[in-house]
């Protein structure tokens, strides 16, 4: 059995567990709502370093980190962005 990151993002999982949630999920919000992809990835290094990342998740608001951070209302509970 492979081991489970429990530091990573869902796309560091599996590319079809990442399309099905994160990537549909991404694509179901009006692209105005959205952040720029540049402002994603500034996002998601917050993330990745947060001991409250669990399985590409946040253990703090139980969110997908990925849809939180794509988000322009998107917070982090942490304040780190």
């Amino acid at each position: 059995m492979p081991k489970i990151c429990t530091r990573c993002l869902l796309r560091d999982f599996s590319k079809e567990q990442y399309d099905k949630i994160i990537v549909e999920g991404i694509k179901a919000l009006p692209p105005e709502e959205l952040v720029s992809d540049e402002v994603l990835s500034e996002r998601l290094v917050f993330c990745k370093e947060c001991e409250k990342i669990n399985q590409g998740t946040c253990l703090a608001c139980g969110c997908y980190v990925e849809i939180r951070a794509a988000m322009k209302k998107g917070k982090c509970p942490y304040r780190k962005w």
